[in-house]
């Protein structure tokens, strides 16, 4: 396994720059900068996000298995899988897809809903964390997880009212979507791959992602265009990410 110490620097998350800016030197491919902790109830000028359109995902979980083969194999993973094979398989993921039928018989609707980490710009998993493990990003607005500090103590579990926590067996921390922060920062990569491993495996394009903050981004304009919501907005959490509705069409009679 290929071992990237600048994604470790950032899962840790340093609360400031050990170096004046002044005397730094740029960041390489695979060191970008030093990252720094939001402070509780700051607004931030950037925030990047997921936008999902409903209307186009066929619940296909190529999103569950692209976020799961990459991160499982980079600095996020080992990912656990728990008796795969057998009658009762569990395991580790970031990102999961709901698929429920919702109507009444014979007008019933097969709904497919991918759940991750919403990234709230006022994350309640971060205050509980006893030991600081659990902060949100001050340079984007991402939550993580610094595993060297976690307890697994599940109190972010709790907290989160959208189920988006996930205590690793095998490790005993708590794990979640990290937008893939080891991808879109890597300059290695072409630009066009810069992107969540979910954003680029959904083959109907289901999944978009960029800045909520900029009003010219693709997200930005999917929300204003095509009437965006927040998950459960009563939490006050103020989810980044968030839906595009799915189009009822009329059912045609023959």
């Amino acid at each position: 396994m290929i071992e990237f110490q600048w994604l470790k620097n950032i899962l840790k998350g340093n609360l400031v720059d050990p170096q004046p800016a002044a005397s730094r030197s740029p960041p390489s491919a695979n060191q970008p900068p030093v990252s720094a902790r939001a402070l509780p109830g700051e607004t931030l000028a950037k925030q990047l996000a997921l936008v999902i359109d409903l209307n186009v995902c066929v619940g296909c979980h190529a999103c569950v298995t692209s976020c799961k083969q990459w991160n499982t194999s980079g600095s996020a993973g080992p990912l656990a899988d728990e008796d795969p094979y057998g009658a009762n398989p569990t395991g580790t993921f970031f990102n999961r897809v709901q698929t429920y039928e919702a109507g009444n018989f014979p007008g019933t609707d097969t709904i497919h809903f991918p759940k991750s980490c919403l990234h709230c710009e006022d994350p309640p998993c971060v205050p509980v964390c006893p030991t600081g493990a659990s902060y949100k990003r001050k340079e984007d607005g991402i939550v993580l997880v610094d595993y060297d500090k976690c307890i697994g103590c599940k109190y972010c579990a709790w907290a989160c009212p959208y189920g988006a926590r996930e205590l690793d067996e095998e490790r005993q921390v708590m794990t979640k979507c990290t937008l893939c922060v080891d991808r879109i920062y890597d300059e290695q990569l072409p630009k066009e791959d810069r992107k969540p491993a979910c954003v680029k495996a959904c083959p109907t394009g289901a999944r978009l992602f960029g800045d909520v903050k900029d009003p010219e981004s693709e997200v930005s304009k999917a929300i204003r265009e095509r009437g965006g919501y927040a998950l459960m907005p009563e939490w006050e959490t103020q989810p980044a990410n968030q839906y595009l509705p799915r189009r009822i069409t009329p059912s045609q009679s023959n």
